[in-house]
């Protein structure tokens, strides 16, 4: 056990003299002035409001008086009181500060920074998207960003046990986060296994989506190549990177729509299998190890990128590509669904409300200044959104020039057949094609990895922090037992009608829940919490408190910035389509309905906790609404008492 040596006082001395305290997680030891029996310790400069250790000295006066004798003579009695508060391990830390880092940018940056941003930019003014996309960080992003991060790092739980610290009402929003993590692990993945298996299929001199030979081909399929002069596009061409995409990959045309999805694809379950093997052994054994591993999966897609930026900007026809995605249409940011988008897209892009950001910070020193990660990794997020743009559209101004079409006309497509059909196809016309063609699909594989393995760690932290004594020593366990609930919920977009589950799962089972969760999530925060009591608490941890800036953000204009895209949801519901495929009514009901059963744990528990709390109603509610003392509900503490000690 880790022990600070107490400050000596006199026993004799009857007055009150100061003591000094040092708490740690698995032990600490505490020197009191002890005048007579049954007299009550102190809490000291060493011990913080949430009952976790101060790992430095709060003050140059603090460490310097550790282990000094103010107002005592050499060789009189002490007292000491040793108090032992847990026999469990510490809490794990990550190894290195960068680990942490590359998860939170891993995290951050997924595959919609490559695809989704690019696509909203040109369709929203261009250039003039850019205004309404950075005051949307500024004043609603990155100040939810930063609140999570602070909130995870100073009370060191998950996303479900954290709220007996900041309102216990709450608590329903970590089991709704956790089952909204689990949506998103049912599909998400399913994409990663579709990059896998034309990863595989690139190892080859002519890659398969470049011909019209194959079986899954159609009369419509029309080959060409940049050196094919004499083949024309016509409205009835159909590319074979499409009909690779759609009939051999996806092989969609076998199933009329969701009413009948058809069989599993026993290759995309075999790729996803791969998947999420790795998954498993990459985050089984906690921080330690998929802090590692992102030192790969997080730092590889900046190397493609980087390298299919400069192959990109030496086609023939780049700079089309380029006006056409910065070139600003100011009257569009009169329309209200700029703006809309704009604050979906960098919510969506950061990430808070998935439980991953109080996850990761949970295991950051306690002094750790958790205000400047969060406007690292955030602006590192922006950067990666942006830059992915011209990654995007210099190879679709290339594809304009060699289909001699307009660069909207060549990017009609959205969401991952932007990646699948119209990149691979530029790819496919690059000289080095298969190098660029493996390269590229390993890049998108390693940015979902990132995502997963944070997604899936949010909920094992949840679980673990909450039981506790059920799963901290069969972490190995639940971690494969919750990756095979994945898997098997990832089988029903394994069917030849599966593309159309993942988009019925992206359009509803995550966005409006998860944003209802964290206007929740900043209410509770913000209002119950209150603004002056977190800042109190951030304070205690970086030395400093946030601005006035930080407070009214958290206050005011959040909750504002998520009421606006709630509303708007409402308002304005999507209409969901996917290749010639027009979601009927039935879908849209059943949509709502995924993504009411991960919200409805949000009213349930409320429910629940005024139940069995209790007392009177208004002692209930009372209740339900104040924090829990620290250590209330925590290790019971056994005192050992050494007298006459020199």
């Amino acid at each position: 056990m880790e022990m600070k040596q107490p400050e000596m006082m006199n026993r004799e001395d009857g007055g009150e003299h100061e003591k000094e305290q040092e708490s740690q997680e698995n032990g600490r030891l505490v020197a009191d002035s002890i005048a007579e029996k049954g007299q009550k310790t102190c809490s000291g400069p060493g011990q913080v409001s949430n009952g976790y250790p101060s790992t430095s000295p709060q003050s140059p006066r603090d460490g310097a008086g550790a282990g000094t004798d103010r107002g005592s003579t050499p060789g009189t009695f002490r007292t000491l009181v040793v108090q032992q508060t847990s026999l469990d391990p510490p809490r794990e830390t990550w190894s290195k500060k960068m680990d942490f880092l590359l998860s939170v940018i891993g995290y951050a940056v997924d595959l919609g920074n490559v695809w989704r941003f690019p696509y909203i930019c040109y369709q929203n003014g261009g250039g003039a998207f850019l205004l309404p996309y950075l005051l949307m960080a500024v004043f609603g992003g990155v100040p939810l960003f930063y609140m999570e991060l602070a909130l995870g790092q100073f009370h060191r739980s998950g996303c479900i046990s954290i709220w007996k610290h900041i309102c216990p009402i709450f608590k329903g929003i970590g089991f709704a986060i956790c089952i909204i993590a689990l949506y998103i692990a049912f599909y998400y993945n399913t994409i990663m296994a579709w990059a896998l298996y034309y990863l595989l299929s690139s190892f080859r001199a002519t890659l398969p989506w470049t011909t019209c030979t194959n079986q899954w081909n159609t009369p419509n399929c029309t080959q060409y190549l940049s050196t094919d002069l004499n083949v024309s596009w016509t409205d009835n061409s159909i590319s074979p990177a499409e009909e690779f995409y759609i009939r051999q990959v996806l092989q969609v045309h076998l199933s009329p729509g969701l009413h009948q999805l058809g069989w599993v694809s026993w290759q995309l379950a075999l790729c996803l299998l791969f998947i999420f093997t790795v998954v498993y052994f990459s985050i089984w054994k906690g921080v330690k190890t998929s802090g590692k591993v992102v030192w790969v999966t997080a730092t590889f897609p900046y190397l493609v990128l980087l390298i299919l930026l400069i192959r990109g900007a030496t086609l023939p026809g780049a700079w089309r590509g380029v006006v056409f995605y910065l070139k600003p249409d100011w009257g569009k940011l009169l329309t209200t669904t700029v703006w809309l988008d704009a604050a979906a897209q960098i919510f969506f892009s950061l990430g808070p409300g998935f439980g991953v950001l109080l996850a990761f910070a949970s295991y950051n020193p306690f002094h750790n200044n958790c205000y400047k990660d969060a406007l690292i990794t955030s602006s590192v997020n922006c950067l990666t959104s942006f830059l992915s743009g011209f990654v995007i559209f210099t190879v679709l101004g290339y594809m304009a020039e060699m289909r001699q079409q307009r660069v909207e006309t060549v990017a009609k497509d959205a969401g991952p057949s932007l990646l699948f059909i119209i990149y691979a196809e530029a790819i496919a016309n690059m000289p080095a094609a298969t190098f660029f063609a493996i390269i590229f699909f390993l890049m998108i594989i390693m940015l979902g990895l990132d995502s997963t393995f944070a997604g899936l760690e949010g909920v094992i932290t949840a679980m673990l922090d909450e039981f506790p004594h059920l799963l901290a020593r069969r972490r190995e366990w639940f971690v494969l037992g919750l990756v095979c609930v994945c898997y098997l919920g990832a089988l029903s977009t394994l069917t030849y009608g599966g593309a159309f589950v993942v988009k019925l799962f992206e359009e509803y089972a995550t966005g409006p829940a998860v944003i209802t969760v964290v206007f929740l999530e900043v209410i509770a925060v913000s209002w119950f919490y209150g603004t002056t009591r977190f800042c109190n608490d951030v304070q205690l941890m970086l030395g400093f408190a946030p601005g006035v800036f930080w407070r009214v953000c958290w206050v005011a204009i959040c909750p504002c910035f998520l009421l606006f895209i709630i509303g708007s949801f409402l308002a304005f519901p999507p209409e969901v389509r996917l290749f010639d495929y027009l979601y009927p009514f039935w879908t849209t009901v059943l949509g709502y309905c995924i993504g009411v059963s991960s919200f409805i744990c949000v009213p349930s528990y409320m429910v629940y906790h005024l139940v069995t709390t209790k007392g009177t109603f208004k002692q209930r509610l009372l209740k339900s609404i104040t924090p829990e003392a620290p250590g209330s509900s925590g290790p019971q503490r056994d005192t050992i008492v050494i007298t006459n000690a020199v």
